[in-house]
């Protein structure tokens, strides 16, 4: 089983898939941590390569990332890709969402080249809210309650997915 993490950044995508993970005995996979662990930080490649460079060492993560069960999160952009976007269409696939008040303090940092302050977050995520909501089988808000029982809803929903056992008794 494969569970993948969508969303804006900042919205805890890693945060609830390591407990994810952990709560439904899956591995985890971050995939811009691959990327980071592969090729450096993420705003060096954009300052050095690009964009475009970004979204195809990405890609690679991504492909990757999917081949085996686990709990995947996506960075926010990856659904910007095609072939990434088929990837999903037979996954289960969560929408973490977040308010906007709620991530100011998480975005204030230099590690999104994408997003430099909240405004630069709110067009970002109005620009590929459409994608991201066409993905998504689930949504998960994380602006204001406990992220344990954001974690306990989500394996819920993922548990409640599961296919039908056969039954061995003969029984239909």
């Amino acid at each position: 089983m494969t569970v993948v993490l969508i969303g804006p950044p900042a919205a805890g995508k890693t945060r609830v898939g390591k407990r994810l993970a952990k709560r439904l005995h899956l591995p985890f996979v971050d995939t811009d941590a691959v990327v980071v662990a592969q090729h450096g930080p993420i705003p060096q490649i954009f300052a050095e390569h690009g964009e475009a460079h970004f979204r195809t060492l990405e890609r690679a993560a991504v492909a990757e990332a999917l081949v085996d069960p686990g709990v995947v999160s996506l960075g926010g952009g990856a659904i910007l890709d095609p072939d990434t976007r088929a990837d999903l269409a037979d996954k289960r696939v969560v929408l973490v969402t977040v308010e906007p008040e709620a991530i100011a303090d998480r975005i204030n940092n230099a590690k999104r080249p994408l997003v430099t302050d909240l405004e630069s977050w709110k067009r970002l995520v109005a620009e590929r809210r459409p994608l991201y909501e066409s993905l998504a089988d689930y949504t998960a808000d994380t602006s204001r309650r406990p992220i344990e029982t954001i974690v306990e809803e989500i394996a819920a929903w993922v548990e409640d997915q599961q296919p039908a056992q056969p039954d061995t008794e003969g029984h239909s």
